[in-house]
């Protein structure tokens, strides 16, 4: 998956949509044009479901060279617009129309005459209407804001937008309410929605209002889909097979229930953070695209090919046909459909067994074909048992102490004077001999003894005397000032830093946002620091529903110790945030959410500046880790309705 730390807005796109370069129509030859050159100049189409548009000449001569190619239409417009065309898409492909001969049966008949052999000709038929115009920033039904164009198709527009009711991202698709297949894309709406399995992106709404047909759906931001994945190499085994294996139940459950999706693309399968598959566009994609008109069998070989080939690109890293799709380099034409252990060493025997029985005419080794997801589903559960790869140790790198002179006092306490040598000891003088010197020695030794008395009890009288004038009658050690208020400049005099081992990011519920980045908030650097991606239209980190519990960085002190306070450095002021501690008990730092941080350390509250210092607690805190949690950001004055923040330090004393 791309790395998004240095990402400046948070946002992950996602289209269930085909790319442009699947919808546009091919220029065809004028009539009168077939010849030797014409036809070396057409390519042969591919041995799949993965098939380019092949046109028949007959059907060509009689279009003409009178036929629009309009650049923003479709191969779906030209299919509609001409008769007697035969078209083969993706593997959610349309069945042939075969071209009618029975008018030229009946005209050569010896009952009729010759002038009544004729048929009227047939009418034109009805020209589809583009799709409907729109911008970012327009509004659907007075709630729904259009934000970003996924897809502008010839007859119908894809948007990712905002429900400002509900305050959720949605995806919307928009035609025209003549449109030939509006009908047919708000029924087969509907019936995705009935299907009411979690496994698919949920059709919120289809309706028919105002001069417009729009259709919206689920929006998953956090969510990646097979393209996005693949784009950095094949998977691994057990990756491979949990998605097959995922999206085979999904799809065959769909076909229980009479739906399938004749659209199934890497775009289609999207992978949430926790590992599990979902899939856009059932019933709806083909409906949108006119190919909804096939029987129960082709539309089930279609749907199990289409899995089959997300498997074979998967395990090889290629596309099992000879076109180059979805950002994947097609198989060699010469080769053929042939299973992935002959184009990729080291892939599992049993998935590559699974994609020949799918995809090739004839399988290896004398394996019997398979021919719908349900056949797909039980190849698949015979696959030995594959192995969950290990996961990589967190190592935590070792960070240097810092060391403090006395000299120089800890930010925000009472100044300390430097430490002066004191007077030299008095040298006792030389003994004198007999009875005299002993009992001079004597002297001096009571002397000292009276000087040191004297001198210590004169020392306390002043401390005692001193107390009450800079302490307002409260003990330095208590931290606790007028009014029951901790007061942290007098009581972090006795404190000291504690060690930090390790920081990382704070992300419970969605892809981190700069993961890598989180020890520059330890490193002793003012300047270095930790910052936050850039959210649209929301302090609360853009409002998406995966950043509910906001982010932050967890210190780990490396064993449990008694916090009593907590300094920051921040790069931006106006951030909201508060400090949390896990529980002394806590053997991991808590990944499920800051209410596993059950002990406070400081309030929830905005910060002027970009300093911080908590106050101090009467009583310290135990614990191994601390949560520095930010809930809300500041504007970026560098990007008009943009929010952002970081953390630059943390020093953790006790």
């Amino acid at each position: 998956m791309a790395d998004r730390s240095k990402a400046p807005v948070d946002t992950i796109a996602e289209s269930g949509e085909p790319d442009m370069e699947e919808l546009v129509t091919e220029a065809r030859p004028a009539a009168g044009t077939e010849g030797p050159d014409a036809a070396a100049a057409t390519d042969e189409p591919g041995p799949g479901p993965e098939s380019e548009a092949a046109t028949d000449a007959g059907a060509d001569a009689d279009a003409g060279a009178d036929a629009e190619t309009d650049p923003a239409s479709t191969a779906d417009v030209t299919a509609d617009a001409t008769p007697g065309t035969r078209t083969e898409t993706d593997p959610a492909t349309v069945s042939d129309t075969d071209t009618d001969t029975a008018d030229a049966t009946d005209a050569t008949a010896p009952d009729e005459p010759p002038a009544a052999a004729a048929e009227p000709a047939a009418e034109p038929p009805t020209p589809l209407l583009p799709a409907p115009v729109r911008h970012s920033g327009d509004r659907i039904a007075g709630r729904y804001r259009l934000e970003e164009c996924l897809t502008q198709a010839g007859v119908f527009t894809s948007w990712r937008a905002v429900d400002e009711k509900l305050r959720r991202a949605v995806g919307i698709h928009l035609l025209a309410p003549g449109h030939a297949r509006s009908e047919a894309a708000v029924a087969a709406a509907r019936r995705a929605a009935l299907l009411g399995d979690p496994r698919f992106v949920q059709v919120l709404d289809a309706v028919e209002e105002g001069g417009l047909v729009y259709i919206i759906r689920e929006w998953l931001p956090d969510a990646t889909d097979l393209g996005t994945m693949l784009a950095e190499g094949p998977l691994e085994p057990y990756e491979a097979y949990q998605m097959a294996r995922q999206v085979t139940d999904a799809i065959a459950a769909a076909h229980r229930r009479g739906l399938s999706h004749l659209r199934l693309t890497p775009a289609c399968v999207l992978r949430s953070d926790g590992g599990q598959y979902r899939i856009t566009g059932i019933a709806l994609d083909s409906a949108l695209h006119g190919l909804d008109g096939v029987d129960r069998a082709t539309a089930e070989r279609q749907d199990a090919q289409a899995i089959g080939a997300l498997l074979f690109a998967s395990l090889t890293h290629r596309w099992p046909y000879p076109e180059d799709r979805h950002g994947l380099q097609g198989m060699p034409r010469t080769i053929g459909v042939v299973p992935p252990e002959q184009v990729r060493a080291g892939v599992h025997r049993g998935l590559s067994d699974v994609c020949a029985r799918v995809l090739c005419p004839t399988p290896v080794r004398h394996l019997a074909p398979v021919t719908s997801p349900a056949e797909l589903a039980e190849a698949l559960d015979r696959v030995p048992r594959i192995r969950q790869p290990d996961p990589e140790p967190l190592v935590l790198p070792e960070y240097p102490t810092r060391s403090y002179p006395d000299s120089v006092p800890l930010s925000g306490s009472a100044a300390v004077p430097p430490r002066r040598p004191g007077p030299a000891a008095p040298v006792a003088p030389p003994a004198l001999p007999g009875r005299t010197g002993k009992a001079l020695r004597w002297a001096i030794s009571l002397v000292v003894l009276a000087a040191v008395g004297l001198g210590s009890w004169g020392t306390a009288e002043a401390l005692m005397a001193k107390t009450p004038a800079t302490t307002g009658g409260n003990q330095v050690g208590a931290g606790v000032g007028p009014g029951g208020k901790p007061t942290p400049a007098a009581s972090q005099q006795a404190l000291k830093p504690l060690r930090i081992t390790g920081a990382v990011e704070f992300s419970p519920r969605g892809v981190p946002i700069a993961a890598d980045q989180a020890p520059l908030s330890v490193d002793g650097n003012p300047g270095t620091a930790w910052m936050t991606s850039q959210y649209r239209n929301y302090p609360n980190f853009g409002n998406i529903p995966s950043r509910a519990d906001g982010s932050g960085i967890v210190v780990d002190l490396g064993s449990v110790q008694s916090v009593s306070a907590v300094k920051l450095t921040l790069p931006v002021a106006g951030e909201t945030l508060e400090v949390l501690a896990a529980p002394a008990d806590a053997t991991a730092a808590p990944t499920q959410g800051s209410a596993q941080f059950s002990q406070r350390v400081s309030n929830l509250g905005p910060v002027a500046g970009t300093s911080f210092t908590s106050d101090t607690l009467a009583t310290p805190v135990r614990t191994r880790y601390l949560l520095i949690h930010l809930t809300s950001l500041p504007a970026d004055p560098t990007s008009p309705n943009s929010y952002r923040g970081g953390i630059s330090e943390i020093q953790v004393l006790g």
